[in-house]
């Protein structure tokens, strides 16, 4: 999602930066919304300066008749589980969507080499906003826009910067850009092939296959030219790389500052070599260090091409998703989707295929979490929880990792050809070491404890040695 003017605060509320602390709120329920104040408001909003250059036919053709509660939800929903750096690169640079990202690399050979000719933006990083963004327009948000940004423009936070975008986006069906029919997205009003908020589409849309439109719904010549002059707005440097995965000498000492930008001189002086251990390249200017998961993590250096991905969603890790796919574009290369360092852990991220062989097999032992979408939302994290506790392991985090996937995948194979329930409240006590083959099942696995209290119940304690 592009900003232009928008402030941390809204960032931070829209949920896009992920981090990587605890937080403990809950969903909100939706509010109740009066529709007479809705009305009144949007009275009040097409008489306003804001939206003078909106003639009336457009205003009151796209008018909403009601609010959508749903979008105060989200705006104000700061989840209970929050990812793990990870947790977040493992779904977003998947096998899947590298090679998705090859197929795109060459489908649209021409276009893309047209695009990087005249803004000078290297292909292969057009194509990973593409791929984080929409997942190669597979994904393009469902919200009707001029319900979403009308909704928030009336009620709770930030009504004065959606009520921009509210005018903005009954704008660019006004130009004739979109049909007022594809203007669909985020329930915050990003939309179009790489999301775009309808601010930034008329500041940096560009019409690149040359009909007259700058259609970033239906174009995709139009939607990548968009991002290189967006990212070429944004300073990048053309040639650069984003930067690099780099290793650490023994003993190094130093912060996560990527923005502590140093000669590629200093740093090798610092002992710091390529993850593989050859020497550093002089291809960079200058690059910051980015630890994002602390020293015993991978460590890259990063220059002024990362920080324009980082100025696309303000998020290290989402710029470093970006970074990371494009490289295994360039490649080619979906074998292998890690980085030469481990992360500092033991249970690393889960792909979304392994998300949806999870949620299947929760559907199989009876849980109700809707569809197999690979997307590990609220109603699976729950079930996985109570799946935790009913097999006795703590904690019952409602994590979805490689240690979750050995568990419940070894204890549903051949699910189908049986008849599983999920427990109607959470079992408290696992179930005795003598008579039940599923907690004996479920110590094969890897990364459990089994321990046995002195009334004879067993717990599995899962283990992170952090190693």
């Amino acid at each position: 999602m592009r900003y232009t003017k928008i402030t941390a605060a809204l960032t931070a509320a829209i949920g896009l930066a992920m981090t990587a602390t605890a937080a403990h709120a809950a969903k909100p329920p939706a509010p109740n919304l009066s529709n007479a104040e809705f009305q009144q408001c949007l009275d009040r909003l097409q008489r306003s300066s804001t939206f003078r250059s909106i003639d009336s036919y457009t205003f009151n053709n796209y008018r909403p008749s009601e609010p959508d509660p749903s979008v105060i939800q989200s705006l104000n929903y700061q989840p209970e589980f929050q990812k793990d750096v990870w947790d977040y690169l493992s779904v977003l640079v998947d096998k899947e969507r590298v090679e998705d990202g090859i197929r795109a690399k060459h489908e649209m050979a021409d276009t893309l080499r047209q695009i990087e000719a005249r803004y000078g933006v290297k292909a292969e990083h057009v194509l990973g906003v593409w791929g984080v963004e929409s997942n190669f327009g597979q994904t393009l948000g469902k919200k009707d826009l001029f319900q979403s940004l009308a909704t928030l423009s009336c009620f709770d936070r930030r009504q004065s910067y959606f009520r921009g975008e509210f005018a903005n986006a009954l704008k660019i069906v006004q130009n004739g850009d979109i049909a007022a029919s594809d203007m669909t997205g985020s329930w915050a009003g990003a939309f179009g092939q790489t999301q775009f908020m309808p601010g930034t589409f008329l500041d940096l849309a560009v019409d690149f296959d040359g009909d007259g439109r700058r259609d970033l719904v239906n174009s995709k010549p139009d939607a990548l030219a968009s991002t290189a002059n967006f990212l070429k707005k944004r300073g990048y440097r053309s040639g650069e790389p984003w930067g690099y995965e780099v290793k650490l000498p023994q003993g190094f000492w130093g912060a996560n500052s990527r923005k502590d930008k140093k000669s590629m001189s200093y740093w090798r002086d610092k002992g710091l070599t390529l993850a593989d251990g050859r020497p550093l390249p002089y291809d960079l200017s200058s690059a910051g260090l980015l630890l994002p998961a602390g020293l015993e993590g991978p460590a890259f250096l990063v220059g002024k091409n990362f920080d324009t991905f980082y100025s696309y969603n303000a998020s290290e890790n989402y710029a470093l998703a970006i970074a990371h796919l494009s490289d295994l574009i360039t490649k080619e290369d979906s074998t292998k989707t890690d980085f030469v360092t481990a992360w500092p852990t033991d249970d690393p991220g889960i792909s979304r295929k392994q998300a949806k062989d999870i949620q299947q097999a929760l559907i199989d032992a009876g849980y109700d979490i809707g569809n197999v979408d690979g997307i590990i939302g609220d109603n699976t994290r729950k079930a996985i929880q109570q799946y935790q506790t009913s097999k006795g392991v703590f904690p019952a985090d409602g994590r979805a990792g490689q240690k979750f996937y050995r568990l419940i995948m070894g204890n549903n194979s051949g699910a189908s050809n049986r008849s599983f329930s999920a427990p109607s409240t959470p079992v408290q006590k696992a179930p005795s070491a003598t008579n039940d083959s599923i907690t004996q099942l479920i110590e094969k696995q890897d990364g459990y404890r089994r321990i046995v209290e002195a009334d004879g119940t067993v717990r599995l304690i899962r283990v992170d040695t952090g190693k």
